[in-house]
Parts: C-alpha cells; structure tokens; sequence
C-alpha cells in the first residue's frame, strides 16, 4: 500500500469516527416525528406543585449548582443575562429571610431559599462581556455593530429622559414611513419590565430543573422587597422578582387538588 494510500485510509477512519460522534450527540435530539424526551418532559410539568411545606431532606450542593445552570439557559433578551440569584444559607440571613416573607411555611421550611433578582443596571456591562467571551472568533462586525450600538440605542435614556424623547419622535417617524418597529426603552420602568420578564424566565426554568432532579419549589411574591433587598445588600437597580423555597415536597406540602381554566379560554387564533 503506498503512503498516499495509507493517508486516504486513515483521514476516511477518522472522518467515519467524526460522523459517528456526530451522530451519538444528536441521537437524542428531538425533531417533530421523533420525540424521546417528550413523556420525561410532561411528567416533570404536570408534577411540578408549589409546594408549601418540605421535608428535612437537604438539597445538595451539586444538585442546586445544576438547577442553577439549567435556569440561566433560559432564553432571554440579546443574552444580556440581567438576573443574579441569592441562595440565602447563612443562619442569621435565613431568619431574617423568612421574617421578610411573612414567615410563610414554603420559606420555612425550605431546604434552600432563593432570590430571584434583576438587575436593571447591568446592560451596558452585559454587553461588552458578550464581545469578550464571544465563542466565535474573530467577532464578526454586525455583532460588534450590534452590542456597541444597537443595545446602547436601545437603553439609553439620558438626563432627565432628553434621549428617550427624541428616541420616541425617531420611532414615530420610522413607523409612519418604513413600518413595523420594535419600541425602544423609553423608561426607567420599561426597562425595569424588561428585566423582571427576562429574569422570571430563569426562574421557571429553575423550579422545572428543581422538579426533575426530584425536589420540589415554591415561587413567593408575598414578601416584603424593601427588608429582603437591604439585607442582600442590593441597590436601587436590583428588584427582587420572586422568592423561591426549595425542597423535597412533604405529604402535606400540597394544600390543594391543581386545576386550571379551560384552553379555549385564553388560546385565540387569528
């Protein structure tokens, strides 16, 4: 066999061994007449309770780092990642934690107690990480484009709202000449909203992980956000979506038989 002949053999081995792996990564992956995940997938949502009352059992440290991950693949806005979450474990902050949220059973009794925050001041910085640690490389240039000018659009407000007014009548313009246009952020509230729907994003994604690795959530609204912020140290730019308690469910964590309202109610198609 000459060298060249050898050479041709061993590149088709390897680019058999390549489609192989190629193909054991994607054997698994879902498409619409093969869905092998999708009971698993079901089972998870429909047994997902918030659960008020948990058992001693602790969750382990790796199990809360995985859940934690999973959340933050949640999708979100230009992946500006505005959330940060506060696993409260220390004693003291724990008890005055649970005082913040009105001594409520889920807070209690949690094996771990979490807020979820977002952040509203944090754009700016997102955004040149994302350039920074960019998996592809060279950065192309409408993504450089994109975050440095864009984003910066998008957000920027000015003093006293100088720049949102013109980024409104800009806006208007556009509509009424060109089209359809996405709103920029005009308000300090509207990027507030921006935020907290982002961020309430990871946090499904958390209870879900939560359930699926056998342990149980509760996601609290019913605290009191000014106590829980000065005790994590957060600022004006932080807001606290959620509290969630964290646990293996007890028999009695349940309080009531889950229903909802019929589909037709609130599906539309147009």
């Amino acid at each position: 066999m000459s060298q060249a002949d050898s050479n041709a053999n061993h590149t088709d081995a390897a680019d058999t061994h390549s489609t192989h792996v190629d193909r054991n990564k994607t054997a698994n992956l879902a498409t619409p007449s093969y869905t092998p995940q999708l009971q698993a997938f079901r089972e998870v949502i429909e047994s997902r309770r918030s659960v008020r009352r948990f058992t001693d059992t602790p969750i382990p440290d790796d199990v809360l780092a995985e859940c934690l991950r999973l959340a933050m693949l949640a999708p979100n806005s230009s992946n500006l990642q505005p959330w940060e979450f506060y696993v409260i474990d220390s004693t003291d902050s724990r008890k005055r934690a649970v005082k913040n949220c009105m001594d409520q059973n889920a807070a209690k009794t949690s094996a771990r107690l979490i807020a979820v925050v977002a952040r509203t001041n944090i754009w700016h910085e997102h955004a040149q990480q994302v350039l920074r640690e960019y998996p592809d490389k060279p950065v192309p240039k409408k993504v450089k484009d994109y975050y440095t000018k864009v984003v910066a659009v998008d957000f920027l407000r000015g003093p006293v709202n100088t720049v949102s007014a013109v980024k409104w009548g800009a806006t208007q313009v556009f509509r009424q000449v060109k089209g359809p246009i996405k709103s920029p952020y005009y308000t300090s509230e509207d990027v507030k909203n921006w935020a907290t729907n982002n961020t309430a994003l990871a946090a499904g994604n958390l209870m879900l992980a939560l359930r699926a690795h056998g342990f149980d959530s509760c996601p609290m609204g019913g605290f009191d956000e000014p106590a829980m912020k000065k005790l994590l140290g957060l600022s004006d730019d932080h807001h606290v979506v959620m509290m969630i308690g964290a646990g293996e469910r007890s028999d009695k964590g349940i309080y009531n038989s889950q229903f909802r309202f019929d589909q037709d109610q609130f599906v539309h198609y147009v």
